[in-house]
């Protein structure tokens, strides 16, 4: 059954949703909170929380990494940023958060033109090990066959392929195109891969071998990809479209899992847990961990995208500061804006519904039911 508009006599579109368009249905049993378990794991590795930090320099640190990690979540650091660009970070953070709005984009692309540093790479992964952490790095896909290598023999756990869109079959002319597939299955631990928006091009990247699927497309707060580029991908469809991919997935492999990670959109509480209720077995967190005081970008969101040196599609955002790391994960909440006690929400959400596990709460009942957030 396709959800096909008219827009004009010559196209036509198919309806997508946002978070803000679905809410989660009550069902006839529920539960205590405290009896709901929100763990999760991707291959050998398992997570008390199902969330992933994203890699942006706004978010993550070695020191931030690790604390999430011992919070129960997962810190992934950015490969291509500042920390391993600059031995000492700490001062150029602290302009970007101080820079004025009409000359940040400008300053920001001299201040990532400063060349990538392997033996960085290596020390920053080795600091997140001393905490004894799960240790998670990410590179683009432009820039991966050039540094893959030294991730690996830093002893990465879970290597993150992450760009605006990934796909199976990129096309170029000018430069050999990485070939996913084979390079997955040369490696020894797990990868991550996306971001993918559709059905097409979620399984063409589960069939790569790879062990999670980011999904989104430039959908978060500091992105202007809609803007600039003209694509969107709206995050209850997209979310819905890729879990169907992965269980027809399951079927076509003869039960192998890819673990669907939502990736985008993510900016509160409720759409953690309308994430999951859609499909996503974990979501990815920017700007909803941006908010944190022990965030490096104080107060301050931003991406790659914001610094590219041809076209920015990005853009250095307020978000400011709502509370510590731990907050933010288990409260206690000081308001009801969804940004404090993100576990505690998905918890009780959870429980309100009657789910006792994450792959139970996908079953949940959504409806249709837009609304004005705040």
């Amino acid at each position: 059954m396709t959800n096909e508009i008219e827009i004009g006599l010559g196209k036509r579109g198919r309806r997508a949703y946002s978070f803000d368009d679905v809410a989660v249905v009550p069902s006839r049993r529920t539960r205590d909170p405290e009896e709901v378990s929100v763990g999760w794991q991707i291959d050998a590795f398992h997570f008390d929380l199902p969330l992933i930090a994203a890699p942006m320099d706004s978010v993550m640190s070695p020191a931030t990494a690790a604390m999430l990690g011992q919070l129960g979540g997962l810190g992934v650091l950015d490969l291509e940023g500042l920390w391993t660009r600059y031995d000492d970070p700490a001062p150029l953070l602290a302009e970007i958060a101080e820079l004025d709005d009409a000359q940040s984009t400008r300053r920001m692309q001299e201040i990532y033109a400063a060349p990538i540093v392997p033996e960085l790479i290596t020390q920053r992964l080795r600091e997140i090990r001393a905490a004894g952490v799960t240790v998670a790095g990410a590179l683009s896909p432009q820039r991966t066959q050039e540094h893959w290598r030294t991730v690996i023999d830093a002893g990465v756990d879970l290597f993150v392929i992450r760009g605006t869109t990934v796909s199976a079959e990129h096309v170029s002319s000018r430069a050999e195109p990485l070939n996913l597939k084979r390079f997955i299955y040369e490696l020894d631990v797990p990868v991550i891969v996306g971001g993918a928006s559709t059905y097409p091009a979620a399984l063409h990247l589960m069939r790569t071998g790879s062990a999670g699927v980011l999904v989104g497309f430039g959908g978060g707060a500091a992105h202007t990809t809609r803007t600039s580029l003209g694509i969107h991908a709206p995050m209850a469809t997209a979310v819905a479209d890729v879990a169907a991919a992965r269980r027809d997935y399951l079927d076509e492999s003869g039960g192998r899992y890819v673990h669907v990670i939502a990736d985008g959109g993510v900016g509160r509480s409720g759409d953690l847990v309308k994430a999951i209720a859609l499909g996503a077995d974990a979501v990815m967190l920017g700007a909803a961990l941006a908010r944190a005081e022990e965030a490096p970008g104080a107060g301050w969101h931003w991406g790659s995208e914001a610094h590219h040196q041809r076209l920015p599609r990005g853009e250095r955002v307020r978000v400011g500061t709502a509370g510590t790391l731990e907050e933010i994960l288990f409260g206690p909440g000081r308001q009801a804006d969804g940004t404090l006690n993100l576990i505690g929400a998905l918890r009780r959400s959870m429980a309100s519904t009657g789910y006792s596990d994450l792959k139970e709460f996908q079953r949940v009942e959504v409806v249709v039911s837009p609304y004005q957030p705040r």
